[in-house]
């Protein structure tokens, strides 16, 4: 049977909720007990958490935290429902907890509350209100954004914080972005105190990062250089480190003096208040602050790798200049421009000039890499056949010599050699987030697409030449096959009927390739079948008195006669 769901406001009886027949009461880490009755008109949080799991280590002590602070308060407790696998486990984990627990016995009373609050995830921490009644499932977000001062976590209190984080924003400034509690100050490297205020009417750098993370250490040599060039030029400029790793103090110290700038002081609060604040997604991130105090630009970590020093002031009107660079770049784009460097010419790049070539971003150790790599072949075989001025070049992204070999000895294209330069810029030219990545280049030299990858996953060797034409008149052949197709099949592959569905960005589970405009869908299970894997062994339609097969294939039934 299922649990049933909730939803905020719903209400809960704490003794009927906690208790069960042989229990009434919760325990502390030195083993007393605490009668559930006593919880009754107070705000109690559930803690659903384990310690066999990272983000819940992670989350505690940031609890632990906030509960010191409201505990004295008197009407404030927490529950602890473990999800550990034994009592060793258990008891360790507890014993660093202030609050109380179900006892890690009561395997039931822990399951059935997961159950009943939809515990898909943990650490999950839902707060019910003094009257019983569920004020939020969202604890962590609320502890993580607003510790204490999220209490009493009524709706009312967090509009309230919303509000007032809204108002900060409008008035934003290096004060509220930097002085917390008793600290108006940033640090140097050798432990200086330099004021708030002395950065204030300069335009400044807020340096996410975490000195041990490959893009950071490439990107702070970057930094670096630009820091020095702009301060030799006397540019009204300075950099605060908001070092991200709160284990590794030496990394922080290493950082800080490479960079020799000023910084928040390591595992200071205001740190992950930060990174919430600018929505921090990914790291390394470089927000500028403008002599205002307002944020000027949210991120420019991309404008420095692309064009270094020549970037700043970071201004729209800078960025609308350096717009007009890039497009006068792409403009005179050539594939020499983009392969030979210097008098390195690999691959070689003159047999390639007004041939169509693909630049297959990959690597060995990467498991969608592996996956996609045999469709790949596959398509560049088709597309050879049809084709003969068309080639790949792999650019590697192993981290050693065999791994490549053994990688690209299945692939039958070019590849730049392990370890080229060249691979490193063709990843910032093409802004390569991530692998696997094919980038499409016309016969002109020119960038047709950089999303190839999509186009061969989603259409095979069909979706060459890539160009945005070939993919339009692509799309409605395929809408006008889609007519034909049956609104409902059965598939050996899936218990359940799958209907047609018109389905964007999806994974077929057929195939595990990316599919797109239509699907064959059971909604029921969220499967996925794309239509060339879906139209194979389709189970035929049962005949009846009113159905008859024709010679040539079709099912006729009424008035309608449709292809198997």
């Amino acid at each position: 049977m299922a649990e049933e769901s909730f939803d905020n406001g719903d209400c809960y009886d704490l003794s009927s909720l906690l208790a069960t027949e042989e229990r009434d009461f919760l325990i502390r880490n030195n083993g007393d007990q605490v009668k559930i009755k006593d919880l009754i008109g107070k705000t109690v949080g559930l803690y659903f958490s384990a310690s066999w799991c990272p983000p819940c280590r992670g989350f505690t002590p940031s609890l632990i935290e906030v509960y010191k602070e409201l505990s004295s308060k008197g009407d404030f407790e927490i529950v602890f429902v473990s999800s550990d696998r034994d009592e060793e486990s258990f008891q360790e984990y507890f014993s660093k907890m202030p609050w109380l627990a179900i006892p890690i016995s009561d395997e039931d009373a822990n399951e059935n509350l997961s159950g009943k609050f939809n515990v898909m995830g943990i650490p999950h921490f839902v707060i019910l209100g003094k009257d019983g009644e569920v004020l939020s499932n969202e604890g962590v977000q609320l502890v993580m954004e607003y510790e204490a001062q999220a209490y009493p976590f009524t709706p009312e209190r967090i509009n309230q914080l919303k509000e007032e984080e809204e108002e900060a924003k409008r008035n934003q400034n290096l004060q509220t972005l930097l002085v917390s509690g008793s600290r108006d100050y940033v640090i140097t490297n050798d432990e200086k105190k330099v004021p708030v205020t002395e950065l204030e009417g300069k335009m400044v750098g807020l340096y996410f990062c975490v000195g041990s993370y490959g893009p950071c250490i490439a990107f702070t040599k970057k930094l670096i250089e630009l820091y020095k060039e702009l301060k030799k030029k006397g540019e009204n400029f300075e950099l605060v480190l908001i070092y991200l790793d709160d284990d590794y103090e030496d990394g922080f110290k290493e950082v800080l003096a490479q960079i020799s700038c000023v910084a928040l002081p390591h595992k200071d609060k205001k740190i992950e208040k930060l990174a919430r604040y600018f929505e921090l997604s990914s790291i390394p991130m470089l927000v500028i602050i403008g002599p205002d105090g307002k944020t000027l630009n949210p991120d420019v970590v991309e404008l420095i790798d692309e064009h270094g020093a020549a970037a700043y002031p970071f201004t729209p009107e800078k960025l609308a200049e350096l717009a007009e660079i890039e497009k006068a770049k792409l403009e005179s784009q050539t594939l020499e421009s983009i392969l030979v460097s210097g008098e390195k010419d690999y691959v070689p790049v003159s047999q390639l000039v007004g041939k169509h070539v693909l630049i297959y971003f990959s690597a060995h150790w990467c498991p969608p890499c592996r996956a996609f790599t045999p469709k790949l072949i596959e398509a560049y075989h088709e597309i050879k056949a049809k084709e003969s001025e068309f080639e790949i070049i792999f650019a590697s992204s192993d981290r050693d010599q065999s791994s490549f070999d053994e990688y690209y000895s299945d692939m039958p294209w070019l590849a730049l050699p392990f370890g080229d330069e060249r691979k490193t810029e063709l990843s910032r030219k093409f802004k390569v987030r991530g692998i696997p990545s094919l980038v499409a280049i016309g016969p002109e030299g020119k960038t047709v697409t950089t999303e190839a990858r999509h186009l061969i996953g989603s259409y095979g060797a069909d979706a060459f030449p890539f160009t945005e034409d070939h993919i339009k008149k692509l799309k409605e052949k395929i809408e006008e096959m889609a007519k034909g197709w049956p609104e409902k099949i059965k598939h050996e592959l899936h218990e359940h009927e799958l209907v047609k569905t018109r389905r964007d960005n999806y994974y077929c589970d057929g195939c595990d390739s990316p599919g797109n405009s239509w699907s064959f869908l059971c909604k029921d299970c969220d499967f996925d079948l794309d239509p060339k894997c879906a139209l194979k062994n389709v189970e035929k339609p049962k005949k009846d008195e009113n159905m008859a097969e024709t010679k040539d294939g079709y099912i006729c039934e009424g008035d309608v006669c449709r292809k198997i």
